[in-house]
C-alpha cells in the first residue's frame, strides 16, 4: 500500500511540478508569422524555442487551410520568396501552383506544413515543442521574462528567455503580459482615417473553418450526412447556379468558377468562400480557450453545411472532404483561419494614410521598413449584419511596414508578429495576408535576435540594424515593382529608397497594387538637390536645368559628404576633383557604364552614387518615426 502510495505520489510530482528551460529567444505560436520568425532568429545566431500548440507548422497557411496565398507574387521577399521555391520544387514550378484563380500561388496544405518543417529543422540553433498551450507571461516588473506552458497531461513548464515574441493567431500572449492593445473597429477621429466608421465597437472580421475537398471521380458519392440545420437559403447567391432571392446581391460567378477560385494542385479544393459562402461572424478573442472551442463549433458546422450545399444543391457529390490532409476526425482543418484578433499599441501605429500617401502623410514611417505587400484593403463582413457593408476603403498602392509596429509602446522584453502588429482595424485587412505576415515574422525574429547580441531592449536595437540583416537575407525594405533582388543594384536602390532621397510613385492595381521606382528614369534637378541638401544639413545654390546630370549629381554628393563626417568618401569629398576623379574610377566597377558628365542621370546611377559616396542609409540613421537621426 504504502509502496503504492509513493509511486503514485512519485507520478504525481513528475506530471504537475514546473520544468524550466532557458532560451535566448522565445517564439509563442508556430503558425506563419512565428515559424518565419523562429527561423529568422536562429539564422540570426539565437538560440531559439518555438513553441506551438498543434502537431502543425505554418498556421493559417498550412494548418487552417489557407493555402491559396494572397499577394506579393510580383515581390519575391525574403523567406516568402525562400517558401514559394520550395513549392515549385515540389510540384515542378510556377505554373504547378497557378491553379484557381484567386492566386498565383496555390497548394495542399500537408506539402506547406511539411516545407515549414523541413526549414526549420534546417537551424541548429532553433528547437521546436509540439502539444503546449500557453497558461501565462512571466514578468519582471515591466519586462516579460519568458512564459508558462501546459502539456497535454497538465504539467506546467517555464521557459526563461531574454526576448520572447507573441506569434499567437490572437494576440494572448500580449495580453497576458498586459501590453495595451486595440480589438475591433476605430472611429474615425481617433484614426484620422475618413473610412466611414464614425463610432469605435468590437467588431472582427468574419472568420473561416476551411475544407480541403477532393475529385474523387466521377462516379463517386461522397455527399455528407445533412448537417443539422440545413437550409439551402443560406447560400442563396453563393453563385448563379442558385440565386433564388432576387434582392440579395447578385453573385458574379457560377458554381465552377466559384470552386475554381480555390482549385489546388492535385485535384483539391479550398473551401474558403466569401460571399454567402462558409465565413462566420464569431468574436472569440477575449474567450478562454475552452469557450473558444465551444463556440467555434458553429464555424465547422457553417462549413459542413456548405459542403452539403456544393454536393447536394449544386451537383458536385464526386468532390468529397479529402482524406489526405488533416489529421483530424472530421478531416477539417486543424484550426480556423483567424483574419483578426488583438493588435498591439506599439512604438507607432500604422492608419491607411500611411499606405496611400506615404512620402507626403504625417512621419514618414517609410523609412522604417521591414515588410512589404500589395494586397488591397480587404475585410469580410459579409456574416455579420452589424458590420458596416460599404466600407469606404481608400485606392491604395503596394506598402512596407514600420518596424515600431513590432515593439509594444509599454512592455519591454516583447515583440509582436502575426497579425497581433500595431496597425488600425482597416490596415489590418492588408497587413493579415500571409506573405506580409511572413516578412513581418522574419522582421520580428531578425530584431530579437540582434536585441540578444546587443545586450539592448528590441526598441533600442537601431532600425538600419534590422533593416541591414534583411538586407542581407533577400528581403525587401520598399515595395519596388520594378527592381528585383537579382537586380545588381537592388540593394543600394533599397537602401536610398528608405532615406527618401530618391522616392518611388505608388499605383492601385487591381488586386496586386504596385509602387515602381523607375531605375532607367532621369531625375529632376531641384527637388533633388533641395531633399539632399536637407538631409546632410547643408546650403546649396539651387542647380541650372531642370534635369539632373552626372556632373551635377557628383557635386551635390561632394558636398554632402563633406559635411557627414560617417560617410565613406568624405575624406576625398574635400577635394572635389579628386572626388570626381575617384568616382569616374569607380563607376564601372560600381556596375555602371557610359561615364559622360554632361549626360542625365538616371535614378539607378543616382542611387548607386549615393550608397557608395554617402551611404545616407547608415550616415543617417531613424528613429521609429523615420525622422534622421543626426550626429
Amino acid at each position: 500500500m504504502r509502496k503504492d502510495f509513493v509511486l503514485g505520489l512519485l507520478l504525481f510530482l513528475a506530471t504537475h511540478l514546473h520544468a524550466q528551460k532557458q532560451t535566448a529567444v522565445l517564439v509563442i505560436g508556430g503558425g506563419t508569422g512565428g515559424t518565419a520568425a523562429a527561423i529568422a532568429s536562429a539564422r540570426t545566431g539565437a538560440e531559439t524555442l518555438l513553441v506551438e500548440e498543434g502537431p502543425w507548422l505554418g498556421g493559417m497557411i498550412s494548418a487552417a487551410g489557407v493555402t491559396c496565398t494572397d499577394g506579393n507574387h510580383h515581390l519575391p521577399s525574403g523567406i516568402w520568396n525562400e517558401f514559394r521555391d520550395h513549392l515549385y520544387k515540389v510540384y515542378g514550378g510556377p505554373k504547378a501552383v497557378a491553379t484557381g484563380w484567386v492566386s498565383m500561388t496555390q497548394f495542399e496544405p500537408h506539402v506547406s506544413d511539411s516545407i515549414w518543417k523541413k526549414m526549420a529543422g534546417a537551424e541548429a540553433k532553433l528547437t521546436i515543442i509540439h502539444g503546449w498551450q500557453l497558461v501565462k507571461v512571466t514578468k519582471d516588473d515591466n519586462r516579460v521574462t519568458g512564459a508558462v506552458f501546459a502539456d497535454s497531461k497538465g504539467k506546467q513548464h517555464t521557459i526563461s528567455a531574454r526576448v520572447t515574441i507573441d506569434a499567437t493567431e490572437l494576440g494572448d500572449a500580449m495580453a497576458s503580459a498586459g501590453s495595451p492593445y486595440s480589438l475591433g473597429m476605430e472611429a474615425g477621429h481617433l484614426t484620422d482615417e475618413n473610412v466611414g466608421v464614425n463610432e469605435s465597437n468590437s467588431i472582427v472580421q468574419d472568420l473561416t473553418w476551411v475544407a480541403i475537398l477532393k475529385d474523387y471521380g466521377v462516379k463517386a458519392d461522397c455527399t455528407i450526412a445533412k448537417p443539422s440545420g440545413y437550409t439551402p437559403n443560406e447560400f442563396d447567391g453563393s453563385c448563379t447556379d442558385y440565386y433564388k432571392n432576387k434582392n440579395l446581391p447578385k453573385p458574379s460567378v457560377d458554381a465552377k468558377k466559384m470552386l475554381d477560385y480555390g482549385r489546388l494542385p492535385n485535384g483539391k479544393y479550398m473551401i474558403n468562400w466569401p460571399n454567402a459562402g462558409n465565413d462566420t461572424y464569431l468574436n472569440v478573442v477575449e474567450m478562454t480557450p475552452a469557450a473558444r472551442a465551444a463556440a467555434l463549433e458553429s464555424s465547422k458546422q457553417t462549413t459542413l453545411r456548405f459542403i452539403y450545399f456544393i454536393q447536394h444543391e449544386l451537383g458536385f457529390k464526386h468532390l468529397g472532404l479529402a482524406d489526405d490532409e488533416f489529421p483530424t476526425a472530421d478531416r477539417l482543418a486543424l484550426m480556423p483561419y483567424h483574419r483578426e484578433g488583438r493588435r498591439v499599441e506599439g512604438l507607432v501605429r500604422m492608419n491607411i494614410r500611411h499606405i496611400a500617401e506615404p512620402f507626403t502623410y504625417g512621419d514618414p514611417l517609410y523609412r522604417t521598413g521591414i515588410s512589404v505587400g500589395d494586397y488591397p484593403i480587404d475585410h469580410h463582413h459579409k456574416k455579420n449584419p452589424a458590420a458596416p457593408q460599404h466600407l469606404d476603403f481608400y485606392p491604395v498602392p503596394s506598402s512596407n511596414i514600420p518596424l515600431g509596429a513590432l515593439i509594444p509602446r509599454q512592455t519591454e522584453g516583447l515583440i509582436v508578429a502575426e497579425k497581433g502588429i500595431s496597425v488600425t482595424n482597416v490596415v489590418n485587412g492588408t497587413t493579415r495576408l500571409q506573405p506580409v505576415v511572413i516578412l513581418t515574422g522574419q522582421a520580428a525574429g531578425t530584431l530579437a535576435a540582434l536585441s540578444v547580441q546587443q545586450k539592448r531592449t528590441p526598441a533600442q536595437v537601431p532600425v538600419r540594424e534590422v533593416q541591414r540583416h534583411l538586407l542581407q537575407a533577400g528581403a525587401y525594405l520598399m515595395p519596388y515593382y520594378d527592381v528585383k533582388p537579382s537586380d545588381p543594384h537592388f540593394t543600394s536602390i533599397q537602401k536610398v529608397g528608405a532615406t527618401g532621397l530618391l522616392k518611388g510613385k505608388g499605383i492601385p492595381y487591381q488586386w496586386a497594387n504596385q509602387t515602381w521606382f523607375y531605375p532607367d528614369s532621369t531625375v529632376q534637378a531641384g527637388p533633388f538637390a533641395q531633399d539632399l541638401a536637407a538631409f546632410a544639413g547643408i546650403r546649396q545654390d539651387p542647380p541650372t536645368g531642370s534635369t539632373l546630370t552626372i556632373q551635377q549629381a557628383i557635386q551635390y554628393a561632394s558636398a554632402a559628404c563633406q559635411a557627414m563626417q560617417q560617410a565613406p568618401l568624405h575624406k576625398i569629398a574635400a577635394q572635389p576633383t579628386a572626388f570626381l576623379q575617384t568616382v569616374k574610377q569607380a563607376w564601372s566597377s560600381w556596375g555602371l557604364q557610359d561615364f559622360h558628365e554632361q549626360r542625365p542621370i538616371t535614378k539607378k546611377e543616382l542611387a548607386v552614387l549615393l550608397d557608395k559616396s554617402l551611404d545616407p542609409f547608415a550616415s543617417r540613421g531613424v528613429d521609429h518615426s523615420g525622422k534622421f537621426l543626426h550626429p
